[in-house]
């Protein structure tokens, strides 16, 4: 019996995957694809973003670890086995990374430092007044594990937040809006917008025109969830007509972003290559041995993916 790991990640990071894996479950050989001398021994495989058709491999599978939050690309995989649980990551050392990561951007915006940056290479000099949190509003989009962390740490700044969920959800102190009724009204209250929704095929190119045009003039943007939420011309005619101040974005479709691509050299676009929240192998794999062995014991695992919902 043995664990596969199929993901493009450095030599260091799979060694790191490999040692704690073998330590934790010495009874299970480690293999990494495509060095695998017994498809049909494979029991469980970790991934990130496998090539379509290589799950289909192996037909023993009793579980499937994707080493990441979100699970879009490899529900694409129109082989992937039936039947099989699919697992994601719930948190991963992740939370605490994406929190800074959001709350950078939100000071960023809040502070006026895309404003200074512009002065700065304009040979500006032009001190703005400061504006409370209390009358900033923060609206944090999807409210998973990652967006209700995000929405609880801008409250405790004292950001008047609030956050968009497709079912109603219950945070302290943010307020909640939930269900396509009420996603205007959370746009139109929203002076700087914090994406962590999971892509779907309802929320695919959420971030267009018409959604971005519901926000005060002059909001501003963080998308630290994928690059296909964003329908990149919009958000560049937004930016161009000053409807939207200033954005920073984490992830991009496809990635790397290309050399001449126009958010490259945008003056209201920071870019970041997908480093919002990146999973650290050693949580990962705490949560990995646990699910393991509860499906080894014959019990439900945790964080099983709804293939439907798309998470």
């Amino acid at each position: 019996m043995s664990i596969v790991i199929v993901a493009a990640e450095s030599g260091e990071v799979l060694d790191t995957y490999r040692a704690v894996l073998a330590e934790a479950l010495p009874d299970l050989d480690v293999w990494t694809w495509p060095d695998v001398p017994d498809p049909a021994a494979v029991r469980y495989a970790l991934v990130w973003q496998p090539e379509p058709g290589v799950l289909g491999r192996f037909p023993n599978l009793a579980g499937i670890f994707n080493l990441g939050a979100g699970v879009d690309a490899i529900l694409r995989d129109t082989t992937l086995p039936a039947g099989v649980p699919l697992m994601r990551l719930a948190d991963a050392g992740m939370g605490d990374q994406m929190v800074e990561y959001c709350l950078y951007g939100v000071l960023h915006f809040h502070r006026d430092m895309d404003l200074y940056r512009r002065d700065q290479s304009a040979g500006g000099w032009h001190p703005r007044p400061f504006v409370a949190p209390g009358q900033r509003r923060v609206g944090v989009l999807g409210l998973g594990a990652l967006g209700a962390q995000v929405a609880d740490a801008c409250t405790a700044f004292g950001f008047d937040t609030a956050g968009w969920s497709r079912s109603p959800k219950v945070l302290r102190n943010v307020h909640a809006f939930a269900g396509a009724e009420r996603f205007d009204a959370f746009l139109a209250r929203t002076d700087i917008l914090v994406n962590l929704l999971p892509l779907t095929d309802a929320t695919r190119g959420i971030l267009n025109a018409d959604t971005l045009g519901k926000l005060p003039r002059g909001a501003c943007l963080i998308n630290a969830a994928r690059g296909a939420h964003v329908v990149e011309a919009d958000l560049l005619a937004a930016l161009d007509d000053g409807h939207i101040r200033g954005c920073l974005l984490d992830a991009f479709d496809p990635e790397p972003l290309a050399a001449d691509h126009p958010f490259r050299h945008h003056p209201g676009v920071l870019i970041t290559p997908h480093i919002a929240a990146q999973t650290l192998p050693r949580e990962a794999c705490q949560q990995i041995v646990n699910n393991i062995k509860r499906l080894e014991d014959g019990r439900a695992p945790y964080n099983v993916v709804d293939r439907t919902s798309g998470y």
